[in-house]
């Protein structure tokens, strides 16, 4: 689609559609929609066409209508929800004043959310008790569970495992589709990245070296003798501990809350995602992803680099 101006009205929101296609039924329904919302399309402009398809929009609340949806777009959200059901394509409104705000710190999960897997799940695996653990691990990432009492019940079943496990494990794990190219874009735009994580420092402290990430914050697994002890060593990273890191990384960074987006898949991110200047629940967990203000289901996490206007060119 070529960018084409469609009022002169000041935008009042962005709202960026990614998926796999973006057939013309969609642009149809869409502008439907939007009409019995009151809101006009000012232009749009294509982002993304190979490994997806993206447009972003810019919308205008009709004059004269009354609204006060400003700084509100949830209402909008709600009216296109069909769209999102209908056709796949994810959909993220921002308030225009909070899509300018230039972004400075990028804060991520680690597992199934960097890379492909719970780590606890696959050294549980090793330990022969793994359907024990990866049930438990869902129930937790699904908020069902309390997580620190979640993760040292887990952790209580790896006592015993040899500490070479830890890099057999490491070996096998894969990133996530887009994960080298998210990071290293992120990088050359002089954007702070940091990885909060509940899994383990071993696994924390090897991904922020070979990524090249300016902070990492895990749990201790305790290890004596070359052997796990199956106890956690210090504070727990949980979904409160998560937040406050966020918070004191971007004071150490002088960085505003409005200009941080944060990246997760679990309960546990849920609080920081929440907080964050733009929060993204990405290839989420069922409850995570309901309460979570804004989601991705595709599988590349270069697709978050367009909800900061960043076309595929620029990665």
């Amino acid at each position: 689609m070529e960018q084409k101006i469609v009022t002169s009205s000041p935008a009042d929101y962005i709202l960026t559609c990614i998926g796999p296609e973006i057939p013309p039924p969609f642009f149809e329904n869409l502008s439907s929609l939007l009409l019995e919302e009151k809101v006009t399309i000012c232009q749009s402009r294509k982002l993304a066409e190979r490994q997806v398809h993206c447009i972003e929009f810019s919308l205008a609340e009709m004059s004269g209508t009354g609204q006060t949806h400003r700084s509100a777009p949830t209402f909008l959200m709600k009216a296109l929800s069909p769209l999102r059901k209908r056709f796949g394509v994810d959909l993220v409104i921002q308030d225009i004043d909070a899509y300018a705000l230039p972004k400075k710190l990028v804060v991520m999960d680690l597992d199934s959310t960097l890379i492909q897997a719970e780590v606890i799940d696959e050294l549980a695996k090793e330990a022969g008790v793994g359907e024990k653990v990866v049930e438990i691990t869902r129930r937790a990432m699904n908020g069902e569970i309390y997580f620190p009492d979640a993760l040292r019940e887990r952790v209580h079943l790896l006592k015993g495992l040899p500490v070479t496990t830890l890099e057999t494990v490491y070996k096998r794990i894969l990133f996530t589709p887009g994960t080298i190219e998210f990071i290293a874009t992120l990088k050359k735009r002089k954007y702070k990245t940091a990885v909060l994580t509940g899994g383990f420092d071993y696994f924390a402290g090897r991904y922020k070296e070979k990524l090249k990430l300016d902070y990492a914050f895990s749990n201790g697994l305790e290890i004596k003798d070359n052997l796990i002890t199956g106890e956690v060593s210090g504070e727990i990273v949980d979904g409160q501990k998560k937040v406050s890191l966020m918070e004191e990384i971007a004071m150490t960074e002088g960085i505003e809350l409005n200009s941080v987006v944060a990246i997760g898949d679990g309960a546990n991110d849920l609080p920081m995602i929440k907080r964050a200047g733009l929060g993204i629940a990405f290839n989420a967990k069922p409850s995570v992803a309901a309460a979570a203000p804004n989601t991705i289901t595709q599988t590349s996490l270069t697709c978050i680099l367009h909800l900061l206007g960043i076309s595929e060119a620029e990665i």
